[in-house]
């Protein structure tokens, strides 16, 4: 296969390729589309894109040809025929750590600026590291599932069994590498849970009690409430989401998880829902707020180069408009346990003061959980009790 006919595929998608949808659904979308691509096409275009991607703003003025190289210089491992092209002297060096590729392209091209990546990054919360973070978008994160009590060594037998590779972080979460086929490789096991290692984390915060009746308010396909049921199985649920069709995949997993008994309601939280909630109080609120999800980027590098920063004040807008729509139901003494997996201090820190300052809540503890160390994605995440 010629480096040329390789860039044409790459061009072609890159072209048709506006940062609406997420890059996976695009690109799954458009090789239905385009079935004359290969087997061989549809990777090194899918490796070429998303390696792209990550190089977010960085040597913006040079020639796309030459961005793509370096971009599959730092994020790769064994050579491309666009390295070898554009970068045939640093072609034999693609095996070495991150740390020292960068200051090869530093060498080599002294405009490359790693800030210039993470464009957002005088944005960032407090505690991030700034040059931890941004170097971290290069490398891919992990899959990370959640395991069921008791059934760890079962699960890891099989793995082992089908010769994946993992490790274990603790009694209950493993890491694999991301794109293992879980669905086929423990297709007889059903007591476990794709779950991000920071999103499990973000669980030492819930502390729910026996019978205690909580509502994870923007529940999405259910992630959180899976974590706080394991925390504590006799928890009263009511989840909700916007999008019914969230609901519907919520079930399913519920399903699979053996969670039988909650409630369930299609809400709209930046409207008034009292007629659905008049008669509801509860002991504790999840909520998982919609962000930017600046914290994942790193699984979705097209953000980078597409993301506009006007969106966070959209999104913090939407944050505090939630919050203050759903405290009113919290019983007083109780959690509103605050989330969302971006690392803008606009959607983390300062809600949080918005919400000190304007609800009857006082702060218990925040946190930002800092995945990028871990090749999970970073979280922030709040504990705010209701007086």
């Amino acid at each position: 296969m010629r480096v040329e006919h390789q860039l044409r595929a790459f061009e072609q998608i890159f072209k048709s390729y506006d940062g609406v949808l997420p890059l996976h659904r695009f690109l799954f979308a458009y090789f239905k589309r385009n079935k004359q691509m290969g087997s061989s096409d549809r990777r090194w275009a899918s490796r070429y894109l998303y390696n792209f991607f990550r190089l977010g703003k960085a040597l913006i003025k040079e020639e796309y040809t030459l961005r793509l190289a370096v971009a599959d210089f730092l994020c790769s491992h064994t050579s491309s025929l666009v390295i070898d092209t554009y970068l045939p002297g640093l072609k034999d060096q693609v095996v070495l750590s991150l740390p020292e590729k960068l200051a090869l392209i530093k060498q080599q091209y002294p405009s490359f600026e790693l800030d210039d990546v993470f464009s957002f990054h005088h944005k960032l919360s407090a505690g991030i590291d700034q040059q931890d973070f941004i170097p971290s978008f290069f490398i891919q994160p992990d899959l990370f599932i959640r395991v069921d009590s008791g059934y760890m060594e079962k699960v890891a037998a099989t793995l082992r069994l089908e010769e994946i590779d993992f490790e274990k972080i603790s009694e209950t979460t493993l890491a694999l590498p991301n794109g293992t086929k879980l669905d086929s490789v423990l297709a007889a096991h059903k007591q476990y849970q794709v779950q991000d290692l920071s999103s499990q984390q973000t669980g030492s915060f819930f502390k729910p009690q026996a019978w205690d009746k909580w509502w994870d308010c923007c529940a999405a396909s259910g992630g959180k409430s899976l974590l706080l049921y394991d925390l504590e199985p006799k928890v009263e649920l009511l989840v909700s989401d916007v999008r019914e069709n969230s609901l519907h995949n919520l079930d399913e997993r519920f399903q699979q998880a053996g969670l039988k008994k909650y409630q369930k309601k299609v809400l709209d939280l930046l409207q008034n829902n009292e007629q659905d909630l008049h008669h509801y109080e509860f002991d504790g609120i999840l909520l998982d707020a919609p962000c930017s999800g600046s914290g994942t980027w790193g699984r979705t590098p097209e953000m980078l180069y597409y993301f506009e920063d006007h969106k966070i004040s959209y999104f913090s807008g939407l944050q505090k408009k939630i919050a203050a729509n759903v405290v009113k139901y919290l019983k007083e003494g109780k959690p509103l346990i605050y989330i969302t997996c971006s690392v803008f201090k606009e959607e983390n820190e300062d809600v949080v003061a918005f919400l000190l300052e304007n609800l009857p809540l006082k702060l218990e503890k925040m946190q930002v959980i800092k995945g990028y160390a871990a090749k999970a994605d970073t979280m922030f995440v709040a504990r705010l009790i209701k007086q």
